[in-house]
């Protein structure tokens, strides 16, 4: 595999890039395209699922936005050391009934000697909202 810059050691700089590269990569709603961040054998806790490998990624991304229409997502850097980063993040879609929802929560990130994210650990919280309330476009 090729190496995916920025590689760790991070700094701020270059935790700020990589959070950008995935909130970029995360809003265009290419499961295929999100997963190339991610080693072929990656881990993630995402709520109560947990998912291996970049085949299950993508797997779970589609059926993520077949049923969170129109998503939209802000991260935002929270801290970082070394190899890992650690984010807070919200974004915003709606159901098939019209309602829109407000996603909160705060990932921990660790990555590889290449740059590819090795494990993705998200803890998420949903907030029904109108769509007049919306802010993250």
């Amino acid at each position: 595999m090729n190496p995916r810059p920025p590689l760790p050691p991070f700094t701020e700089e270059t935790a700020r890039q990589k959070v950008q590269a995935a909130e970029d990569a995360w809003n265009s709603r290419n499961p295929e395209r999100v997963s190339l961040g991610y080693t072929e054998d990656t881990e993630w806790r995402n709520r109560a699922e947990f998912i291996h490998g970049r085949a299950a990624v993508v797997e779970f991304l589609r059926r993520k936005w077949n049923r969170e229409l129109d998503y939209r997502l802000k991260k935002e850097l929270w801290a970082f050391t070394d190899n890992r980063i650690a984010v807070r993040f919200e974004y915003e879609w709606h159901d098939d009934s019209g309602q829109w929802h407000r996603s909160y929560g705060n990932e921990n990130w660790e990555f590889d000697a290449l740059g590819y994210m090795s494990r993705r650990y998200a803890s998420i919280n949903d907030l029904p909202i109108r769509e007049t309330d919306r802010r993250v476009r």
